[in-house]
Order: C-alpha cells, then sequence, then structure tokens
C-alpha cells in the first residue's frame, strides 16, 4: 500500500480503498450467508433425525399397543337369565371377523363356586394360555380375584345384570318350558303347569324370595360370606367389586346401549357389535317360552321380603352406575344414540423438540 501511495494518484487510491472495502464487506456477507445456511441445514438434519426418532418410537409403541391388545382376556361371568346368552352369541359372531378366540367356562352342574384347585387352575390357564389369547371368556361362574394368586395382570370383568323379579319370573318358567333356542330340550321342572303366581300364592320354593339372591353373590365372589342369603357384608362387597373391578356393568333393560359402549371401549373385541345387535337375527335369540307376567299381588308380596330388597338395591345401584357411564359417553339426537367423540387432548409438552 505503500508503494500504490507513491506512484498513484490520490484519486486512485482511494478508489482502490473503496474497491478493497466493497470486495471485503461482500465476502463478510457471503459468510454470513454460508454460515446461515450450515445452520439452516444443521437444523433441518436435526429436525429429519428427531422426527426418525419420533416414527421409531411410534412404530415400536404401535407394536407395543398391538402386542398388548392381543394379550387381553376379556371374563364375562355371566348370570343366568339376563339376557346373556344373546349377548355371548354377538362376540361369537364377531369372533373370526376380530380375531380373537371365544371360550366357555362349564362348571359341573352350573355350580357357580369353584374348588380352591379349580380356581388356581383356571387363573393359571386364562393367564398363560397364549394361544388362545386375545380371549373372551363366558360362563356362570362368580367373581374371581386374580390378584389373590400372584397375578400382575387382571383379566378385564364385564357383566350385564336385570331386575330381580324380573330374572326369578324368566328363570321360573324357563326351568319349566325352555327358550326358543334349544327346542325339544327337556328341562328340569317340565311338565309342572302351574304359573309363578300360582306358586307365590301357595308358598312354593321356586319362587321365594330365598331365590332372588343370586346377582349379589355372582359379584360378591366365592367368599363364603357372598353365598350366605341376606348377608349385608356380601351386599356392599357386590358393590365394592362391581364399581373396582369390572369395566363395565350393563342392565337388560338396556342391552343396546352397553353393546354400543363396549364397541367404543373395546374395539378389539366388539368392533361392529353395535350394527350386529340391531340387525343381526341374533340380537334377541333366546326368548323364554309362555312366560307370563305376575300380577301385581305376587309382586308385592315378594317385595316385602329383606332379601328383594336388598337384591334391588344392588340393581338399582348398578343401573345408576351405568347411567352415569352412559350419560359421560353418548349423546341422543332425533331418537338416536351416538358416540361423543374424544374431549380430551395434551398440551405443554415439555422438555420442548428444537
Amino acid at each position: 500500500m505503500g508503494f500504490l501511495r507513491l506512484k498513484m494518484p490520490p484519486k486512485f487510491q482511494l478508489l482502490a480503498l473503496l474497491a478493497f472495502a466493497i470486495a471485503m464487506i461482500f465476502l463478510e456477507n457471503q459468510i454470513q450467508k454460508l454460515e446461515e445456511s450450515r445452520g439452516k441445514l444443521e437444523r433441518v438434519i436435526a429436525r429429519h433425525e428427531v422426527r426418525e426418532i419420533e416414527q421409531r418410537h411410534i412404530q415400536e409403541g404401535a407394536k407395543v399397543a398391538l402386542v398388548e391388545e392381543d394379550d387381553l382376556v376379556v371374563i364375562y361371568n355371566r348370570v343366568p337369565k339376563t339376557a346373556s346368552t344373546s349377548f355371548t352369541n354377538i362376540a361369537y359372531d364377531l369372533c373370526n371377523k376380530n380375531h380373537y378366540h371365544v371360550l366357555h367356562i362349564n362348571t359341573s352342574k352350573n355350580n357357580p363356586v369353584m374348588s380352591l384347585q379349580d380356581q388356581v387352575r383356571f387363573v393359571k390357564n386364562v393367564t398363560s394360555w397364549k394361544e388362545m389369547k386375545p380371549a373372551f371368556y363366558h360362563g356362570h361362574v362368580s367373581f374371581l380375584d386374580f390378584t389373590k394368586f400372584g397375578v400382575k395382570k387382571k383379566p378385564i370383568y364385564i357383566n350385564v345384570i336385570r331386575d330381580p323379579i324380573e330374572r326369578l319370573v324368566s328363570y321360573y318358567y324357563f326351568l319349566r318350558f325352555g327358550d326358543d333356542y334349544r327346542l325339544g330340550l327337556r328341562r328340569r321342572k317340565q311338565g309342572d303347569k302351574k304359573t309363578f303366581d300360582d306358586c307365590v300364592a301357595a308358598g312354593g320354593s321356586d319362587c321365594a324370595p330365598e331365590k332372588l339372591w343370586l346377582q349379589i353373590p355372582f359379584f360378591c365372589g366365592h367368599y363364603f360370606e357372598c353365598w350366605n342369603i341376606g348377608s349385608k357384608w356380601a351386599l356392599e362387597q357386590a358393590k365394592y367389586n362391581l364399581v373396582n373391578e369390572y369395566m363395565l356393568v350393563g342392565v337388560t333393560e338396556e342391552l343396546e346401549d352397553f353393546v354400543m359402549m363396549l364397541e367404543a371401549a373395546l374395539p378389539r373385541f366388539f368392533k361392529g357389535a353395535t350394527e350386529l345387535f340391531r340387525t343381526g337375527k341374533k340380537s334377541h335369540l333366546r326368548k323364554t317360552s309362555e312366560k307370563k307376567p305376575p300380577t301385581k299381588e305376587s309382586i308385592a308380596r315378594l317385595q316385602q321380603s329383606d332379601i328383594w330388597k336388598m337384591e334391588n338395591e344392588f340393581y338399582e345401584f348398578a343401573l345408576e352406575q351405568f347411567q352415569y357411564v352412559r350419560a359421560h359417553a353418548v349423546r341422543e339426537k332425533d331418537g338416536e344414540l351416538y358416540l361423543l367423540a374424544q374431549n380430551f387432548f395434551y398440551e405443554k409438552i415439555y422438555p420442548k423438540t428444537s
């Protein structure tokens, strides 16, 4: 630069300095742009890597969810004469389409109480019989607490109950006349032509208040006190189990709503169940033959008993619980029920991903 100052006129020296300064500014600008481009590229690569990690997590989560769904076990310890056959037939009709197994628990003489050794066998079968999973078990068996046997993952319990007097009347005529499901099968009381009203008037054993004691012990379980007729402890235990051990308990009188809610909660098993219930030929498959509604006098007589009061209290408790769950799950529009959409989402998720 000293040589330039000696040889070049001042005017040209100034132009040279200006050109040099412009060149330096241009270079610095280019370098800054390159730095910004590199930063953008690094951020794009980072976001791509994050997306890849998230995608792997989603795929892994989906695999885990699929494994968990395929490990599901549902137990329907069905109470007799509560439309249990009608509901169970839906499970049978859907098992091929939805890829699960249905297994009937057939106990000797329909005894709802298992021996201790059978309880152990049953728990072991249900939890470790992988070839049968996902599985839907059903049978006339009282509630069994799996945690007593050291099981970490419990099955999902569901059930349906019915107005206690209506259930008893249906069972009374079923023992005498059967139903339209297995025609020609001889029933235990076949030939007995007495109506339910005749039985009540005569103080017969088949219509006695003690025969009402069934839904409480089915929910109470395998404890001795559960089957002690009129036990207040059994009633409270049945209520406790209904709320804490059963995912959903419906009522016969509102069976379609029960099916709809199950389809929403357990689509792995019950996808398509509502439509099948509404249009299928087996929706109301089993109907007791020759059933005659009892008179007001017969009903009033049964309602005087403490046993009816307890069974009815349990039924009303179950009905209120079911209606409470339903109120938060479905709405009615133009006479039709429809399920509510998901009503929650996640936000304020930390730490933030860049």
